[in-house]
Formats: C-alpha cells, sequence, structure tokens
C-alpha cells in the first residue's frame, strides 16, 4: 500500500515548480491533493498529470495574500477530500534585491506571501489535523537566509528565516496533537532558479561550484519524493528541523 494512502494534502504554489513536484510525488504515494495558486490553467495542468497517473487532485484558486482566500482554500480541501493531515507551504513572491533597492511594498508582500501566510495556514490546518489525530506541515525556507555574504539576499533571507522560527514554534506547541512540523530548504530546477542563474551568469557559475552533488535538485524526484518521505510513517520522530535538499551546500549547523 502507498504510504501516504488515504491522506489528504494542500499544497500552495502547485501550478509549476517545486510545488507542482511536491504535488506530482505526494499523489504518487497515495494522497489525495489540493493544488493551490492564482493561475487556474497552471493548477489543472497539475491535476492532469496526476490524474493520468491514477491520483486525485483538486484545483484551487487562490492568493495565499489574501486571508479570506485562505481560509477558502482550506474549507474547500476539507469539503471536496474530506480533511487535511499533510500542509505544504511552497508559495513566495520573492524581494531579492540590495537593501537600498528593495522597496517597502516588495518587502511587505514577500511577508505576506511567506510567513504570514505560512503562519495563517499553519492554524487553520491545525484543528483539522487534530480532528484525525495529527498531520504534517511542510514550509519552505531558503539556505539564501544563512549566505555568509547577504549582498543581496537581505530582504528574502529575511522572510525566509521567518519562517523557520515559525516552524520550531508550531512543532514544540503542536508536537503533543500528533502535528509534524518541518522547513525544507531546496535548490530544483524552478522557473526561479532559472530566472536567476539566465540573469546571474557569472554568479550561478560560482553557485554550482559550491554544490557537492554538483547539481541543481529535479522536481519531483529530489524534491517532491523527499517531501513525501518526511510525511509518510518512516519519518513519524522528525519534527521542528530544517531539511536541506540542496546536494550538500548549505550549512544549517
Amino acid at each position: 500500500m502507498a504510504k501516504l494512502s488515504r491522506k489528504v494534502a494542500l499544497v500552495t504554489g502547485a501550478g509549476q515548480g517545486v510545488g507542482q513536484g511536491i504535488a506530482l510525488a505526494l499523489a504518487a504515494e497515495g494522497a489525495a491533493v489540493a493544488v493551490t495558486g492564482r493561475a487556474l490553467a497552471k493548477l489543472e495542468a497539475t491535476c492532469a498529470l496526476i490524474a493520468e497517473r491514477g491520483g486525485t487532485a483538486l484545483a484551487v484558486v487562490g492568493d495565499v495574500k489574501d486571508p479570506t482566500s485562505l481560509a477558502a482554500m482550506v474549507e474547500r480541501t476539507v469539503g471536496d477530500l474530506g480533511g487535511l493531515d499533510i500542509l505544504v507551504n511552497n508559495a513566495q513572491e520573492v524581494p531579492n534585491g540590495k537593501l537600498l533597492d528593495v522597496s517597502d511594498e516588495a518587502f511587505v508582500a514577500g511577508f505576506e506571501s511567506g510567513p504570514l501566510a505560512t503562519f495563517r495556514l499553519m492554524k487553520l490546518a491545525h484543528p483539522h489535523m487534530v480532528a484525525r489525530g495529527g498531520g504534517v506541515i511542510v514550509n519552505l525556507a531558503s539556505s539564501a537566509g544563512i549566505r555568509w555574504d547577504m549582498t543581496g539576499y537581505g530582504a528574502y533571507g529575511a522572510v525566509k528565516q521567518a519562517v523557520r522560527v515559525l516552524t520550531r514554534a508550531g512543532a514544540a506547541e503542536w508536537g503533543r496533537e500528533g502535528i509534524r512540523v518541518l522547513t525544507i530548504a531546496p535548490h530544483a530546477e524552478s522557473p526561479g532558479l532559472k530566472w536567476w542563474i539566465a540573469n546571474n551568469p557569472d554568479e550561478a557559475e560560482a553557485f554550482f561550484r559550491t554544490i557537492p552533488l554538483g547539481r541543481i535538485g529535479k522536481l519531483e524526484e529530489d524534491i517532491g519524493r523527499a517531501v513525501a518521505a518526511l510525511c509518510g510513517p518512516d519519518m513519524a520522530y522528525l519534527t521542528g528541523a530544517t531539511i536541506p535538499l540542496d546536494g550538500g551546500q548549505a550549512n544549517f549547523d
């Protein structure tokens, strides 16, 4: 039997990139997956891929910066799929740039789409997970938050480090209720990373030299399957940790 059979997952930003890879991997392990995001066509494409493999998926359009939309995402997931066992907070607007170049609006958008949306969805998911005897929350951070040289990454690193703190708090406060909370920090072949490589070729070349495994992770095979494993019964004693899915590059110690 698939390790996530009869589980229900909600993955934000699942129309492409890392979110799509995670949704595909969770479905492959038997979970019914609500894929959420702002573009219906992209969500339907992810659902179609899952359906082609015999899985169950639900497209839910919404904006993670809107608290009403977040509540509707969870309500629709629970109503249509029967509950909520796994939450993956993947969606994020990225406020990259040097401090003098990042606008207040970009920083606020990064905060609202990242730690604030994560905070809100964690609380929305909590009662549904408690009702089912527990669950797993996976939040996404980034090694940008621990770079030795933060030039150009201060605002982005700040919002991602806030997500890690929320993970630790959730793990500490909800562990006795059977809820595990984890952070992953992936490097993957996402549209965002491809854009960054194309626009920063010299920095990207240096970046690749610092990855011990010598490559960027594949969306489903490397990142999605790792998340599926973390959500499964074999990892039932792991919570509160940051797992760097980055080929060995970052040191979170």
